[in-house]
């Protein structure tokens, strides 16, 4: 989301023979922990939301061009001859549903998906077999919703990499540290400038106390993700200060990586990513072998407490695998009843606790703090949107250009406001 934001930011403001005083601050340019490489990749359309459909056509669209938007244009640098390919394999996404209201859901929202240019197919039982059946079990099956072209997943560090590089050539400026305090003016909410503490020594910080350096500011975008509501705490002050606080936290995820050994029905490397909506248990193929896969599961409410302590991610809740995954994973696909489990990996879940879609808006009492929060899994998929959305917001007055995406703005968690929610959370 940081980097997004601050590419669109800088290529309008490029365009535009604008300003360009864009400043990423990164606790961790490792990226080790961050959500967006933790991820299963997934680049999607099948959402029930106009304003999530669209803004998955515009991630589509995006990775479909990105070795042409993030490639080097330098001829001098080394990145032209190595062109940057996020391989975006558009083997599509299937959703399977077991019951009569997933299936009118499911024709409900293909009827939307498909009047806004989304290649979905709706497939009964039948029509499943004769295109998987050599894999899939769809005995219990009443329909499947199959993205046949624009779905799929990219290689999530590439992107981000991508991103960042081609950000930083239009002038844009990363800083390796750590936000820890900021200064407001009480009378018209607004930060006025931020103090950072520098975790990789300058010459700025070797001038500095405890190199903790002062950038003075316009606008704030935070973009931490499933640290969202702790940078919120700091701009405000303090925990409890806002009378609006983040609805965000972060929780955990387990991606596992397995292998199957079957000789026969096993799923290709060309199989969609694929979700049996009565669990939720998903898998796709991890690379070009026809047997490696990435699989994982959102746990159920009660299995899912908040989890902001980065230490808990060296420990992969494979009960989940035992108990859930793989009972599943062997009914839909009898092949994986030969399958071991080769690596697995935790990563922060950035969440909306009120209605798990996006933030994207100033917040009402730091009015120059623009919120780019609370994707709940989606973050990856709709970064190129929420990047141009937030770029749009900063550089015209608060209002979106391109997409109206005003129904995630902050105000629907305020008195009189309406949640927004979204029927395709995975």
């Amino acid at each position: 989301m940081g980097s997004s934001t601050a590419y669109h930011l800088a290529k309008s403001r490029l365009q535009a023979a604008g300003d360009n005083a864009v400043l990423v601050i990164e606790r961790d340019p490792t990226y080790k922990r961050a959500s967006s490489s933790l991820s299963a990749g997934g680049i999607r359309q099948q959402f029930s939301l106009k304003e999530n459909i669209l803004m998955g056509m515009y991630g589509r669209d995006f990775m479909r061009t990105a070795s042409h938007l993030l490639t080097s244009e330098h001829r001098n640098n080394q990145q032209m001859n190595n062109p940057v390919d996020v391989q975006f394999r558009e083997c599509g996404y299937l959703f399977l549903t077991s019951t009569q209201q997933g299936k009118q859901r499911m024709m409900a929202n293909h009827q939307l998906q498909t009047q806004l240019g989304c290649d979905i197919l709706l497939l009964d039982p039948d029509q499943l077999r004769a295109k998987f059946g050599s894999w899939l079990n769809v005995d219990d099956i009443v329909m499947g919703s199959y993205g046949r072209s624009g779905e799929g997943w990219v290689d999530p560090w590439i992107l981000i990499q991508g991103m960042k590089n081609k950000a930083m050539e239009m002038g844009v400026t990363y800083v390796h540290g750590k936000l820890v305090g900021a200064t407001r003016d009480e009378t018209n909410g607004r930060v006025t400038s931020i103090q950072v503490q520098l975790l990789t020594p300058t010459s700025i910080s070797l001038s500095s106390t405890n190199n903790v350096v002062t950038y003075h500011v316009n606008n704030i975008v935070n973009a931490a993700g499933p640290q969202a509501s702790t940078v919120m705490d700091i701009l405000a002050g303090g925990s409890n200060l806002l009378r609006y606080p983040l609805p965000v936290r972060a929780r955990k995820r387990c991606v596992f990586y397995f292998h199957c050994s079957a000789s026969d029905g096993v799923p290709p490397s060309t199989t969609p990513l694929t979700i049996d909506a009565t669990c939720p248990v998903y898998f796709r193929p991890e690379g070009h072998s026809s047997n490696t896969f990435v699989c994982g599961v959102s746990p159920s409410a009660l299995q899912d407490p908040d989890c902001s302590d980065e230490r808990e991610l060296d420990v992969v809740q494979h009960e989940f695998f035992d108990g859930v995954i793989w009972p599943a994973l062997y009914n839909r696909v009898p092949a994986f009843g030969e399958i071991k489990v080769k690596s697995s990996w935790a990563g922060f879940y950035e969440y909306n606790t009120v209605d798990q879609n996006a933030i994207i808006g100033f917040h009402p009492e730091l009015r120059n703090v623009l919120l780019v929060n609370g994707f709940s899994g989606h973050g990856l998929m709709q970064s190129p949107a929420a990047g141009r959305a937030a770029a749009e917001l900063l550089d015209n007055e608060g209002t979106f250009q391109t997409l109206d995406l005003s129904i995630f703005g902050f105000e629907r968690f305020m008195e009189g406001g309406t949640p927004v929610f979204e029927e395709g959370i995975v």
